[in-house]
């Protein structure tokens, strides 16, 4: 378990943009957020304003799902990771100071910025084998 999880989470550090899904009512929506991991609270932090649509649906449902991609045609090197977790507010100093760290020209916008705290991850590697999934917990 404990390999598994550090493969989802070395990763997810490779990259730096996901895309979410969200769902109210009779409607989903979809969109790509730039984000910050942190594996010890296995959270993202993402930033976005109130006027999206992603976010209005979070305020009436936070719950979400993503994913994160390796783009390749290389069938063989294939890697992504699906999540399901709860879209918040964040209010972690320590987060917003490392995601305007790494994205300072974020700050010029003064965003909203989230907290993603995820409950389970799928992940494929085909480098590990065809279609081969992680999967946690």
């Amino acid at each position: 378990m404990k390999d598994s999880l550090f493969r989802i989470h070395s990763f997810i550090q490779e990259h730096h943009v996901m895309s979410l899904a969200t769902f109210y009512e009779d409607e989903i929506s979809s969109c790509s957020l730039f984000y910050v991991y942190d594996e010890s609270s296995q959270s993202f932090v993402v930033a976005s304003s109130m006027e999206t649509t992603h976010i209005l649906h979070i305020n009436n449902n936070p719950k979400i799902a993503g994913n994160i991609l390796l783009e390749t045609k290389e069938i063989g090197n294939i890697q992504g990771v699906q999540f399901k977790g709860i879209f918040l507010e964040l209010r972690d100093e320590k987060f917003k100071k490392e995601y305007f760290k790494r994205f300072p020209y974020a700050k010029a916008l003064s965003p909203k910025l989230w907290k993603i705290e995820v409950n389970s991850f799928k992940m494929t590697d085909n480098r590990l084998g065809f279609a081969k999934k992680i999967i946690w917990p």
